[in-house]
């Protein structure tokens, strides 16, 4: 039987794979990188209400490796699942979103997780170009850059919010909308005593906003001495993710194109910081790599499926801002549904225009609405004055 072609690696491409093997469902996955490591997979993410659909569709020894990726083992034992959000002009805690289970972990390692297994499935550095789908055929194919292609019986697009297969689909309204908000980070490691202070505020994460300016401040956890391996070294670190993001007024707020010229900036919208929040950023190295996240979104705009030949999923079909944490949770929950809809197709079941309009009708559904709160949440981050226990920033993280 033909195999379902899955268009991206990431997290949910192989979280997709993974559930498609568990169901005996032929697949195979393309990605343009040449390799897991080219490039960097961000920093790290929170997994929360799409844990339990994990559990559903993910092998045990897969859920156990993504398990021991999260970014503090110690704080994951008695994790109080608070995110907190502070004045970062006076260091108090404004408010606590309501908590939840969470697992944070390390984006890299989790995507290294979920290879294992199907790797012999994962097709490296094919960057898909087009895709045929003939009316009178039931089977589809993706074109690549080198001219060769694949056949199989449905494409799924997941390769992120830049997606050929979205681009395709919908070439007259692909792009992505540009918010008027700037934001970069790091990643810098840390010796005990200089995280000393911001582990006390939270041991995970924690964000906020500077009331003054609409500065906003995001930390949390990358590795831990016992999960790099220097614990009880001379050499003992911690390594922590620090970003910043701020309203766009004029063209001096635009990011500068070169990492010096970022990081003085980062280290000029920090000096009304409460002290302790000023020194973390003003010691991050002069040398450090300081990268952009164009915060832009994409609201599940309708698309034609081509007879339920032809779909998208995550990023790809809903891209959204990370102020929620919501994207790689809604991201899962979509390869859920669409492993669902897919088994049901497989088996005779329901055709498969019936299965993935089924899927796509769900999915737009609750992902325009997750879009336009991580938009809304995006901007009540950098304007103090609307925060609050209603703000979309702050409400409940939910489906």
């Amino acid at each position: 039987m033909d195999p379902v072609l899955i268009v991206g690696a990431g997290i949910v491409g192989l979280t997709l794979g993974q559930a498609l093997k568990q169901k005996n469902i032929p697949f195979e996955i393309y990605e343009r990188d040449e390799t897991p490591d080219a490039r960097g997979q961000g920093w790290a993410i929170t997994l929360h209400w799409a844990l339990e659909h994990m559990f559903k569709m993910l092998p045990a020894e897969t859920l156990a490796r993504i398990q021991d990726v999260q970014v503090d083992q110690d704080v994951a034992q008695n994790d109080n699942g608070n995110f907190l959000f502070i004045n970062l002009e006076t260091g108090e805690s404004k408010f606590r979103i309501p908590p939840s289970r969470r697992w944070r972990v390390n984006r890299e390692k989790m995507r290294k997780a979920l290879l294992q297994g199907i790797e012999e499935h994962v097709h490296w550095g094919r960057r898909v170009v087009g895709l045929h789908v003939p009316q009178e055929k039931v089977k589809v194919q993706l074109v690549f850059e080198d001219d060769t292609t694949v056949t199989g019986r449905m494409i799924v697009g997941v390769e992120g919010s830049r997606s050929m297969v979205r681009q395709i689909l919908r070439p007259d309204a692909f792009d992505n909308t540009l918010l008027p908000i700037r934001f970069t980070g790091v990643a810098v490691d840390l010796t005990p005593a200089e995280i000393k202070p911001l582990r006390e505020m939270d041991p995970l994460l924690f964000q906020g906003c500077h009331p003054p300016t609409g500065a906003f401040f995001w930390f949390s956890m990358l590795e831990t001495p016992q999960g790099n391996g220097t614990a009880g070294s001379e050499s003992e670190r911690y390594r922590a993710q620090i970003c910043m993001s701020w309203p766009v007024h004029g063209p001096t707020d635009e990011v500068a194109a070169t990492d010096e010229a970022r990081l003085v900036n980062m280290k000029r919208r920090a000096q009304g910081f409460v002290p302790f929040l000023k020194e973390a950023i003003d010691r991050i190295p002069t040398e450090t790599s300081v990268t952009e996240i164009k915060l832009a979104d994409w609201e599940c705009l309708p698309w034609d499926n081509h007879g339920g030949r032809v779909t998208l999923a995550g990023d790809a079909a809903h891209a959204m801002t990370m102020y929620r944490g919501e994207a790689a949770n809604h991201g899962l929950l979509d390869a859920y549904h669409l492993m669902q809809a897919i088994e049901k197709l497989h088996s005779g079941i329901i055709t498969a225009q019936s299965a993935i309009d089924d899927f796509e009708q769900e999915m737009r559904t609750r992902t325009s609405r997750a879009v336009r709160l991580s938009r809304q949440a995006c901007l009540d981050a950098h304007d103090w004055s609307r925060l609050d226990e209603t703000s979309a920033i702050l409400t409940k993280r939910a489906i």
